[in-house]
Formats: structure tokens, sequence, C-alpha cells
């Protein structure tokens, strides 16, 4: 079954990333495929990175050292960005996981894309557009963290339901099928196409189709899970005609 998975480079900034993330992070990059390499970065003398210790040992992570040569410069990035060439060029990778809020790996992701190779980003919120425009796919670290509560995320979607509501609307347009129906999993991807940081999660919703359900104004067509695949459609919810009831 592993032969089936992506292999995944997964390369972590420690100067820029939270110990807290680790478990969803780690889970989150399990959906994606496997994880063959963990790297995180940082210099391990700096007691600013203690809080990382315990998360090395528990989840498997390997410790690349690399000392602040000089005040004011990140000896760090330059690091993760040369090991993370040095792995482009073995060709053994499907994938590779960038955990940072830096931009100034936005000409790295890049160029891992420019390879054929995937690039998915975790990083906090504060993350420059330019990195996570980059990115076939990133992901709010906010969201991999379990503290979140339900308020929170309620008055989330509430003050961002307009934008939303068009975002959804015009990627269920964009993968009408001849039927009139769109398919959730080619909604998905045209979200993230559009919008490489896109996630329900972000919104409260573990899942899109609960998400655009809580819109209001699509309704859903499920397959028959007998037929041994069950699918979901969508489509925008129809005006009934003063003739009908």
């Amino acid at each position: 079954m592993n032969q089936n998975q992506a292999r995944l480079a997964v390369l972590i900034d420690a100067d820029n990333s939270q110990p807290s993330i680790i478990a969803g992070l780690l889970d989150e990059i399990a959906s994606h495929g496997i994880a063959s390499v963990k790297r995180i970065y940082g210099d391990w003398t700096d007691t600013k990175l203690k809080g990382w210790k315990h998360e090395l040992l528990q989840h498997g992570l390997h410790p690349m050292q690399q000392f602040a040569y000089t005040t004011g410069k990140n000896a760090t990035d330059s690091a993760m960005i040369i090991d993370a060439m040095d792995l482009l060029y073995t060709k053994n990778f499907d994938g590779f996981c960038i955990v940072s809020s830096d931009s100034d790996f936005t000409r790295l992701a890049s160029r891992i894309r420019e390879s054929g190779i995937k690039v998915y980003g975790f990083g906090e919120q504060k993350t420059p557009k330019s990195f996570i425009g980059v990115c076939d796919k990133f992901i709010y670290t906010e969201n991999l963290r379990r503290t979140q509560t339900a308020v929170t995320q309620t008055a989330k979607i509430k003050h961002d339901e307009k934008a939303l509501l068009a975002l959804v609307r015009n990627a269920v347009e964009d993968t009408t099928n001849e039927a009139g129906w769109s398919y959730m999993g080619a909604i998905g991807q045209n979200l993230i196409n559009k919008l490489p940081e896109f996630d329900p999660r972000s919104y409260g919703y573990k899942k899109l189709v609960d998400l655009i359900e809580a819109l209001g104004e699509f309704e859903f067509k499920y397959s028959d899970p007998l037929s041994g695949s069950q699918s979901i459609h969508v489509r925008l919810k129809r005006k009934k005609r003063s003739y009908e009831k």
C-alpha cells in the first residue's frame, strides 16, 4: 500500500513554527501521503527552541542544527533551502511540505513546482500572500491547533459569508456538468486552484460538504452507497416558478 502513496519531504522552520501544531500538522500531512523525511531546522543551542525538545522525540523529527553566525541574518532559511534542493535533485519525492510563515521560501516553493512536484505550505495567517500563492495548497496552522472555539468560528463564517458564497458559487458554476450538477471533489479542487489557502476548517467545518450546506444556497444529490462508491453532487437551488408548488 505504501508504494501507492505520495512520498513527502517535510521541512519545518522551528524559528517560525509553534510546537503546539505538530500533532495536527503530521495528521494533516498523513492525509496527503507518507512523510518519508521529517526534518526541523533551527539553532538548538538557543533556549527559545526548548519547547520543541519533547516534540522531536515524540514525533520522530530529525533536528538539523544551524548556528546563527550573524545577528539579524536567518541562517536557518538558507539551510532549509539548500537541503530542499538536494532532496529535489534525488527525484525520490512526490511532494514537499514547507512549514513556515516566512516569505523567504517563496522562490523555493516556486522552483519545486517548476519541477512538477507538489508543494504544501503550512503557516500562520500572517504568512505573506507571495508564499501562499506559489503553493499547490496552503494550510493555516491555526486550523491545526485544537483550541479553537465554536463561537470564534461561527463569527468567522458570518463575517465572510458574502465573499465565501460568491467563491463557492463560482466554483460550482465552473465545474457544472451537462446535467447541471457539480461533483464535490471537483468543487474542492477548483477552490484550492483559485485560493491555495482555502480550508473549510477556517470557517468551523471539518468537511467541505458541511460548509456548503451551511450556506443554504445549494442542493445536494447523493449517489446510492450500494452502487459501490458514494459521491456527492451540488447545484444552486432553483427558484420555483409561480405554477410550481
